[in-house]
């Protein structure tokens, strides 16, 4: 119990003391008058409409967290794992170190703001290979993301339609979701945005709505319940209690997971350089605070651990039952419905910029096609509708909710990587500088907040690779290890691809005034010193002018 209350103290600690950081950069730039990056400093032509403002851009990953999506769809999940403290000890726990994974990324949507994104900055820092292993790791990552978003919503709607429904039914509800989010992305930025505006709304008045139900109600166990290890249904030979509460983190990951969301819509945003990386920031500061109450809450109201053990991916329907009722729980669990709705919109969104970013540099099959701008909308109209088809495809198996999820943190968090830790080498090279950073930045916390960031990513990949998850293909066949398997496949499919034939020609994004930042980098230490004894010189001169 000590412990728990210990870790939720250093996470709320840690929240505030970075968003201070960072807010202080931000106040000193806008005093010294700093010019904005624009996106004509890399190259591009502004095609996509920059509509969007600081509260769009944050609801857009906000909505993607989604605290009423991830959280319940993987509830029975994380609570067979390891029980109550997955939430009470896992929950802070991880949402500590994505918040120094998030701070990393908010930095380079600052430094470097496109739709590329993460994309863009791997290609800066390492050349078009880091930059196209990057794309497609986060590519992949975005698509199982809507999937496992959209597949959730449909399972918790086509309960509540049908009661039992068959898989046809289950698909049928499947599709008319991604269909409705492929049809609204569409139509424009304008029109999700509003829907992005709202959710976020709703997602704050859906939570205070659960949290001031099941108060009122009352808890059914003590606090210290949330602190309780030893509860596990999959411990065994060679399953100890501490992992198989180690993969339950899953829960806490995958929720917390595409903020990156923000950093997509760059183009779109206006004052991107300030705006975007705030987005990114708090969109995970306060899913991980809120989301911590609300969890919290929802456990401590279980009557009988073992009925919602057993009711696996409808656990959170059964704690709801025990809690409220059951014609009250339907309420709320059309509230969560509407609210994993939201989640989906947002993801397509998110997923379809960087189908579009990657394709306008040629890294993709049909490039050509996916790269296209509605001229109607000004929106990337083929891109958003081949994230759906995509989605769909991811989520056709049965028994796969599980390893979709998992790729899909492994996808995501795997791209985020390859950036921060290149930016480290850069760093420690001498070849990236203060002056590098944009107005959002964290001065000399930044390297050692890079360092926890990446080493916590590694940890987690290997931790979501190596855990079981099985998978029938069919009547006589299970795939064993399906998540490490597919993302072993994932690679094995990608590296000869590269060597073979996207080395010779795929030349990576464009990198403007930042080829000078790629080349010192690629030269050494030597040229770097020599780059900023002239950047240094140049600027005595301009002050002396003046």
């Amino acid at each position: 119990m000590i412990l728990g209350f210990l870790l939720v103290t250093i996470a709320l600690i840690v929240m505030v003391a970075l968003g201070y950081k960072a807010n202080h950069a931000v106040r000193v730039s806008r005093k010294a008058g700093l010019e904005k990056g624009e996106l004509t400093a890399f190259g591009y032509k502004q095609e996509l409409l920059r509509d969007m403002g600081g509260f769009s851009n944050f609801a857009i990953s906000f909505s993607i967290i989604s605290i009423l999506t991830g959280p319940f769809t993987l509830y029975g999940y994380g609570f067979n794992q390891g029980g109550p403290a997955v939430i009470g000890i896992g929950w802070p726990l991880v949402t500590l170190f994505v918040l120094f994974v998030a701070a990393a990324m908010a930095e380079l949507a600052s430094a470097i703001p496109t739709s590329g994104a993460i994309y863009h900055w791997a290609s800066i820092f390492g050349g078009p290979g880091a930059g196209w292993y990057a794309a497609w790791l986060n590519m992949v990552g975005q698509v199982t993301v809507v999937a496992g978003i959209d597949f959730g919503c449909a399972s918790f709607a086509a309960t509540l339609l049908f009661g039992e429904p068959t898989k046809v039914q289950l698909l049928t509800v499947y599709i008319a979701i991604l269909l409705s989010h492929a049809v609204l992305n569409h139509v424009g930025i304008r029109v999700v945005a509003k829907l992005n505006d709202i959710s976020a709304i709703y997602h704050v008045f859906g939570v205070a709505a659960l949290v001031g139900i099941l108060a009122y109600i009352g808890p059914q166990q003590d606090v210290s319940y949330l602190f309780q290890t030893g509860f596990s249904t999959v411990t065994g030979p060679g399953m100890p209690y501490w992992l198989a509460f180690l993969f339950g983190f899953l829960l806490t990951q995958w929720t917390i997971a595409g903020y990156d969301a923000s950093a997509h819509t760059s183009e779109e945003t206006i004052d991107a350089r300030v705006r975007a990386p705030w987005g990114v920031y708090l969109s995970v500061a306060l899913s991980g605070f809120f989301g911590y109450l609300m969890l919290a809450l929802v456990t401590l109201s279980i009557k009988d651990p073992q009925a919602v053990a057993a009711a696996g991916n409808n656990a959170f329907i059964t704690v709801m039952e025990q809690a409220v009722g059951g014609t009250f729980g339907r309420v709320v669990l059309w509230m969560v419905t509407i609210a994993m709705w939201f989640c989906g919109l947002s993801s397509v969104t998110s997923a379809s910029r960087m189908i579009y970013a990657f394709s306008r540099d040629n890294g993709m099959p049909f490039s050509y096609l996916w790269s296209r701008v509605s001229h109607r909308y000004r929106t990337p109209a083929t891109a958003i509708w081949l994230v759906v088809v995509l989605a769909f495809l991811s989520a056709l198996a049965d028994n796969v909710y599980a390893v979709v999820t998992s790729v899909s943190v492994i996808g995501l968090y795997g791209s985020y990587a390859i950036p921060l830790a290149l930016k480290l080498r850069a760093r420690f090279k001498g070849a990236w500088a203060d002056s590098d950073d944009g107005p959002w930045n964290l001065g000399k916390w930044s390297t050692p907040v890079n360092v926890a960031a990446v080493l916590w990513i590694a940890f987690i990949t290997i931790l979501f690779v190596i855990a079981p998850s099985d998978v029938p293909l069919t009547s006589s066949f299970t795939l064993h290890y399906a998540t490490g398997t597919a993302f072993a496949l994932l690679l094995i499919i990608l590296t000869p691809w590269y060597i073979l034939n996207i080395r010779r020609q795929f030349e990576g994004p464009r990198l403007g005034r930042y080829v000078e930042v790629r080349e010192r980098i690629r030269q050494g230490p030597r040229a770097a010193s020599a780059f900023l004894s002239l950047e240094d010189l140049s600027q005595r001169t301009e002050d002396q002018d003046s």
